[in-house]
């Protein structure tokens, strides 16, 4: 597929995106509008439009690509199971928390319980990490965008992001969230199809019935799931579950960008509805995307076809792409490039609405009833949604300045290590009932813990005799965060309720 054919795709598609969000926030394009959607979502469409911006484009390419390796394989679904047990909890335990005490940001819990102090602290904690989290998983699929479509164009790298966060601005800045419950929905879509078309147009292409495709799969060598070998490795079946648990209460239910979607919700049973609903239809799509991933290796092993090379390393999540533009039809080739899209600019759109409206209320104060009758407040949030999107803008080109496939994976490290805090601060709050903190010190000890743990990652290999952490490290990072709230403790003048 050429590359004025690929742009023309993304032209057409952006603008559906735009005509959509012109539409939605014709009549409100007000601050409840795009902070809660009016308390007016419905369930199902929160669901299905959440499993888009969970999934990112980094799981689009990046999770197939790594089945090639033997010692991950299927190993991302042990992850996933612990992810769905996450989300269990999250609807059983934080949701009705939220609901009631009617919060727009998540972290006015923290206000309430740990004062103002450590309210701010979290929040700031979330605007870091989302950021820098977000900017990366966008930069990896822009870098796609850049290889196989504006290259040919001759367009610099900076244009392109440039350009790609323009579009995201375009069609989120006046509905905010109200239009990418809808615009979510719709990307969520093209990813789901593209997935099935995916190992559809795989399987015409090796000549396999679905039947022969999953026996292919099943007796090849990409398709491990659990690994129970050796403890000490970071694959283990009890560390994936326990990781993928805790990742997933600290990154979800924790996060405002996922936790806003689900707030909009008229009450606490449709919100509860939309979270189970989305950790069925959550398990069952991972299982599609590991799928496409062993299925893309039989295709390349068949057609001899090489992993891409980066500065002379493999590439591995440059597989999906290079195979579905350069080795497969126009239809395949452009249901892909819908898909990657999709998956990651429903990401980025719910990640800067999530971060401006966490500035706009934790920060600002938007949300207080002296506030809401301001004038200007509307263009003030305007200012701050642009002030992101630039933020983002500028982190993107330092990853890229470092053009390093080490530094993005730990960009990605650094941002999961900032929520570490984050579930240590909710933990104190929910089980340590007769205490608060000294507040003041509260900053010190959300950055000395994931320190911390980050060096106790680097030598875990020293001090543990040889144990590798994987994602069970965050439960580290709570822990000590955990342990020094306990140490900066004091009596609490009443005993909460919350």
């Amino acid at each position: 597929m050429s590359s004025g054919t690929i742009l023309a795709i993304i032209i057409i598609y952006f603008g559906i995106l735009i005509l959509i969000s012109n539409l939605v926030s014709k009549k409100d394009s007000s601050n409840d509008a795009f902070f809660k959607a009016n308390k007016n979502s419905k369930w199902y469409l929160v669901a299905f439009g959440m499993i888009g911006t969970a999934l990112s484009g980094v799981t689009f390419i990046s999770v197939p690509g790594q089945v090639g390796d033997p010692n991950i394989q299927f190993k991302y679904f042990q992850f996933v199971l612990g992810n769905a047990l996450g989300f269990l909890l999250i609807g059983k335990v934080l949701l009705p928390l939220y609901y009631r005490m009617n919060l727009t940001s998540i972290y006015s819990y923290i206000e309430q319980r740990l004062g103002i102090v450590s309210y701010k602290t979290a929040a700031f904690i979330f605007l870091i990490s989302r950021t820098i989290g977000s900017a990366a998983r966008l930069y990896l699929v822009v870098l796609v965008l850049q290889r196989y479509v504006f290259d040919a164009f001759e367009v610099p790298f900076w244009v392109t992001v440039l350009i790609s966060l323009g579009l995201i601005f375009a069609y989120t800045y006046r509905g905010g969230l109200k239009t990418i419950i809808i615009t979510d929905s719709l990307q969520t879509f093209f990813l789901v199809s593209s997935v099935i078309f995916t190992i559809i147009f795989i399987c015409s292409s090796l000549n396999f019935s679905f039947g022969e495709a999953f026996e292919a799969v099943k007796e090849s060598n990409y398709s491990k799931v659990f690994f129970y070998e050796d403890w000490l490795k970071s694959n283990h079946f009890i560390k994936q579950i326990l990781g993928g648990m805790f990742v997933t209460i600290a990154m979800v239910g924790l996060d405002q960008d996922l936790m806003q979607k689900n707030l909009s919700c008229k009450n606490i049973g449709e919100a509860q509805k939309n979270m189970f609903t989305f950790t069925g239809i959550f398990v069952i799509i991972n299982i599609f995307f590991l799928s496409v991933g062993a299925l893309l290796y039989l295709y390349a092993e068949k057609n001899g076809i090489a992993i891409p090379m980066v500065n002379d390393v493999k590439r591995t999540d440059l597989l999906f792409p290079e195979i579905a533009f350069n080795h497969l039809t126009i239809v395949p080739a452009v249901i892909f490039l819908l898909g990657l899209t999709a998956a990651t600019f429903a990401t980025t759109d719910s990640a800067l609405t999530a971060l401006t409206t966490s500035f706009c209320v934790d920060f600002l104060r938007m949300d207080k009833e002296e506030n809401k009758n301001k004038t200007n407040q509307v263009k003030t949030r305007h200012l701050v949604h642009i002030g992101f999107s630039l933020l983002m803008f500028f982190v993107i080109l330092l990853i890229n300045y470092f053009n390093d496939a080490s530094v993005v994976s730990l960009i990605f490290k650094i941002a999961a290590l900032t929520y570490g805090p984050l579930l240590g601060l909710y933990a104190f709050g929910l089980f340590v009932k007769t205490k608060t903190v000294n507040e003041y010190l509260v900053p010190v000890v959300c950055l000395l813990a994931p320190t911390l743990t980050f060096l106790i990652s680097v030598y875990s290999k020293e001090l543990f005799g040889n144990y590798e952490f994987a994602e069970e490290l965050i439960i580290v990072n709570g822990l000590i965060t955990f342990i020094g709230l306990l140490i900066i403790s004091k009596p609490a003048t009443s005993q909460t309720k919350f």
